[in-house]
């Protein structure tokens, strides 16, 4: 995410929000002193980044809620009815509610019945994803239980929050180090879930999967090998897209048996040969001109990439893959391959002068390599 979405989604998390905070409680709860919770929430609310934000009005809140959780969980049980939110219009009217949810994992962790009550009827305004996680560490048992009752939910939202709340490695979210060492059960959760009705739920199955590739890479495939073969005609399509959705680190990579599983052939009879950087002294703001010939030895089905060497502060050089096309090729041919890629500053990388080097990639697997030069 860059600086630029997470400064706009901050200020969604600003003086509007904390007034929606202070209507709402204030409707149901009249006992909730609404002038001064707003003046306590702005102060040094400004100065603070999104997550910050979150957890400052989680703490204020606590000033003005109930003491007695049960009595808090109730209050905000009503709240979920009375909050008027227009996510389906904009993809920020829910921010307001985020610490408010996040507020049942902190201070509703000794309740967990009671919080997942709250929860359930929260997250379609605003995904409980984060909040859910302290439960899943704390009472797994009953968080789990109360998984397997959602997955018959009538709302996407709850649905979804089992297959984004057990994400191993949900980004800006605790970490579940029991699913990162063992994702069985979560295998079993998203098996559930694979042919949701809601292709928002599927993705979110993909997602968690995705996550669960970078520990457990042959697992994936597997499972998805394994959901492909036993999926209906009429599923599979969505099945094929959740395996191409969960294996997308993968194939990044480079791990041969993720080709496999999306249909590329598996052993390629193929040759790159003259691979040819037109300039191989460039500087910022040049062209990076290659070609090379594809031989193709007969009918097969590949992923072309390639893959760009940086050098780095310490001297070292570090790849970062690009796209160039999937291929398929119905017979024996030879194919002449030319790409043009322009060396400019971005905010995401630093560039720095001397050898770069350029590779060609199909499948993962990698066949030429060639130098070149870059001057700032």
């Amino acid at each position: 995410m860059s600086n630029n979405e997470t400064n706009l989604m901050k200020d969604r998390l600003g003086l509007k929000a904390v007034e929606k905070i202070s209507f709402n409680l204030q409707k149901i709860y009249p006992k909730f002193n609404g002038d001064k919770f707003i003046i306590d929430a702005m102060k040094g609310l400004s100065a603070l980044e999104l997550k910050a934000r979150v957890n400052h009005l989680i703490e204020i809140l606590h000033q003005y809620l109930p003491e007695d959780f049960d009595k808090t969980a109730k209050i905000l049980i009503r709240l979920a009815k009375q909050w008027q939110n227009n996510r389906k219009l904009d993809g920020f009217a829910g921010f307001g509610i985020w610490p408010i949810i996040d507020y049942v994992g902190v201070y509703g962790l000794d309740h967990p019945n009671q919080s997942l009550d709250v929860l359930e009827v929260l997250t379609p305004l605003f995904s409980a994803e984060f909040a859910i996680r302290p439960f899943i560490n704390a009472h797994y048992a009953i968080t789990h239980a109360r998984f397997l009752k959602w997955v018959e939910h009538e709302s996407d939202d709850v649905r979804r929050l089992i297959s984004e709340g057990t994400r191993p490695k949900l980004p800006w979210g605790l970490q579940l180090k029991q699913f990162i060492k063992d994702p069985s059960d979560v295998i079993e959760l998203l098996d559930l879930l694979k042919n949701d009705d809601a292709e928002y739920v599927r993705r979110s199955v993909a997602n968690n999967l995705n996550d669960i590739s970078k520990d457990h890479p042959q697992l994936v495939v597997d499972t998805c090998k394994a959901w492909l073969k036993k999926s209906t005609k009429a599923k599979y399509a969505n099945q094929m897209w959740i395996a191409k959705r969960a294996t997308r680190g993968l194939i990044k990579q480079g791990y041969s048996p993720a080709f496999a599983l999306l249909g590329y052939t598996d052993e390629l009879d193929i040759e790159v040969k003259n691979l040819n950087i037109k300039n191989v002294e460039i500087k910022m703001g040049d062209h990076l001109e290659f070609e090379f010939d594809l031989i193709s030895n007969k009918s097969q089905k590949f992923v072309l990439d390639y893959a760009i060497y940086f050098m780095k502060s310490n001297g070292k050089l570090a790849p970062k893959i690009f796209k160039l096309k999937n291929m398929d090729v119905g017979s024996a041919k030879t194919i002449n391959i030319r790409k043009k890629q322009m060396f400019k500053l971005i905010s995401t990388r630093k560039y720095y002068s001397g050898e770069h080097k350029l590779e060609i990639i199909l499948n993962g697997a990698r066949y030429a390599m060639h130098d070149f030069m870059l001057e700032m």
